[in-house]
């Protein structure tokens, strides 16, 4: 997931930069475009990048860069599938505006209303949480809380991803404050069938994609055939710092509603347009409301504003908020609506500017936010008539900067580990089988005298264990994609295990990994007689 909106695009997303500016009148791309989208690529090690721009209710460019898959010389064009990630909230969003509009659903009706069988862990916040809490990040849920139950794939259905919900403890109380989760956009997304008796999948479908001619978008990775028009993935591992190779794609089915759409830049063109021109897709035929369009752009839930890395210390925004499936900001004086996305090797984002009648798209089929970030402000500084500034080396440097620092931390830590301490017990006493309430079991085997994890429901997730200190071990994950992970088994007054906690080892790992909402116990053991 990544979610979301996920780490690879935190830095992206969150800056804006708020200077005074003369209004530019242009409506052409940036005549350097294509040489600047060549030096990001090549900086930020990208094999492909599709990039298409929007003004004034036309299509203004749309246009391919590299290729889909390295090694291989299909190159990029603008029909070129990207997974689009968490840019699919503000289609779940749309959807469900429709069935306000239609007054099958209300904004601010409990979601048990429509799903009677959900039930969160807080009995309040099940009885009050709506449809807008539900799209606005205000659950009270953590960041990233419930992600590894669909995010790497599962083999758990969405029915059980909204049961499971109720076991996962909360942050904070409902409508505290802001927290990133995805888990609330596919609890939101099966309202659709529940009120309509068609899936998520069909609904979008017939309601928006038939209707814009979006005819090239897909919903799953499921299906794609060698020589199909789409781009692959690529990573470097969590770490950011391995050679760069192409990796599966994640089937995203589960939390489609969250992050599951595969289109393009021609195709999203026609959503940015509709968009744009509040829901209208011509003079007979909309998708929304203006009045929807309305409440999904509205500022709902406030964003706290950080501090940026020093490179980029000039990009703060003064105001930050999320909508419905859309976020909100401020740059050059102009109001953003704006969403980001991130998969393993794929980053994505959309920027409007409805004030300026713009929409600008970028397309990545690598881990990179800085090349989607460089070539979007470019854009807009083009067109805001703003002082052109060098994004890639900024980003580039922020970067740079940010995988130091959390090298540096983690071997921090490491180097005040005890390099003498031993465990508690033999390892064969800690190999087990464990569950959380929420995301289910988790095996711990002795495989060769080592200790290997097994995340049960998440086939990629297999680790081995590498004693750190005391009862801590480091879960070294075979899938270089999936960030390191501390195991620590607690033991109770009869030496024993009692508990299993787990925690990232390094700032760098994606928030959609929350280790440390798992609070494992051992299962009983089966006696066979």
């Amino acid at each position: 997931m990544r979610s979301l909106c996920c780490r690879v695009a935190a830095i992206a997303c969150a800056l804006f930069f708020s200077v005074s500016f003369a209004s530019a009148q242009t409506t052409g791309p940036p005549p350097d475009l294509d040489s600047f989208v060549t030096r990001a690529m090549k900086t930020f090690e990208v094999p492909g990048v599709a990039v298409a721009i929007v003004k004034d209710g036309q299509v203004v460019l749309a246009k391919g860069y590299g290729v889909r898959k390295l090694g291989e010389p299909a190159p990029v064009d603008a029909d070129t599938l990207f997974g689009i990630a968490s840019n699919s909230k503000a289609f779940t969003s749309a959807a469900l505006a429709m069935l306000v509009d239609e007054h099958k659903i209300e904004w601010d009706n409990p979601v048990i209303r429509y799903l009677p069988q959900l039930h969160l862990y807080d009995a309040y916040a099940t009885r009050e949480l709506t449809v807008r809490d539900a799209l606005s990040h205000r659950s009270g849920l953590g960041k990233g809380a419930g992600d590894l139950l669909f995010w790497p794939d599962t083999t758990l259905t969405r029915e059980d991803v909204v049961a499971r919900t109720g076991y996962i403890q909360p942050a904070s109380s409902l409508r505290s404050g802001y927290a990133y989760n995805n888990l609330m956009f596919v609890v939101a997304g099966q309202i659709i069938p529940a009120v309509t008796g068609k899936s998520w999948e069909e609904f979008i479908r017939e309601r928006i994609l038939i209707p814009l001619g979006m005819t090239s978008t897909r919903i799953s990775s499921v299906g794609f055939k060698p020589g199909d028009n789409v781009a692959y993935p690529h990573s470097r591992g969590w770490r950011l710092e391995g050679p760069l190779t192409p990796v599966p794609m994640t089937r995203d089915d589960v939390w489609a509603a969250a992050a599951g759409i595969k289109t393009s830049a021609n195709d999203l063109s026609k959503w940015v347009i509709a968009q744009l021109n509040h829901g209208k897709i011509n003079d007979n035929q909309r998708l929304f409301s203006e009045e929807q369009q309305r409440q999904m752009w509205a500022p709902t839930t406030v964003v706290p504003i950080s501090e940026p890395p020093e490179p980029l210390k000039a990009l703060k925004a003064k105001f930050s908020t999320y909508g419905l499936g859309w976020a909100q900001r401020d740059y050059h004086g102009r109001e953003i609506i704006s969403h980001s996305g991130g998969l393993t090797g794929m980053v994505t984002a959309v920027q409007l500017v409805p004030e300026e009648n713009l929409g600008m798209i970028v397309l990545t089929n690598q881990e990179e936010s800085g090349a989607f970030s460089s070539i979007l402000y470019h854009i807009l500084d083009y067109y805001l008539g703003a002082v052109q500034t060098d994004w890639i080396s900024a980003y580039h440097a922020a970067r740079v900067a940010e995988i130091k620092r959390a090298n540096d931390a983690e071997k921090k830590a490491a180097d005040a580990c005890v390099a003498n301490s031993r465990p508690s017990l033999e390892l064969a006493r800690y190999a087990a089988d464990y569950s959380d309430p929420w995301y289910g079991e988790v095996r711990m085997n002795l495989e060769n005298g080592k200790l290997v994890l097994d995340m049960a429901h998440t086939p990629s997730m297999i680790a081995d264990l590498q004693h750190y200190q005391y009862d801590t071990f480091k879960a070294v994950f075979r899938d270089k994609t999936v960030p390191d992970a501390f195991v620590t088994f607690v033991l109770n007054a009869e030496g024993e295990v009692d508990s299993v906690k787990m925690a990232p080892v390094s700032e760098l790992a994606d928030f959609s990994f929350d280790y440390q909402d798992l609070h494992l116990k051992p299962l009983p053991k089966i006696v066979v007689k």
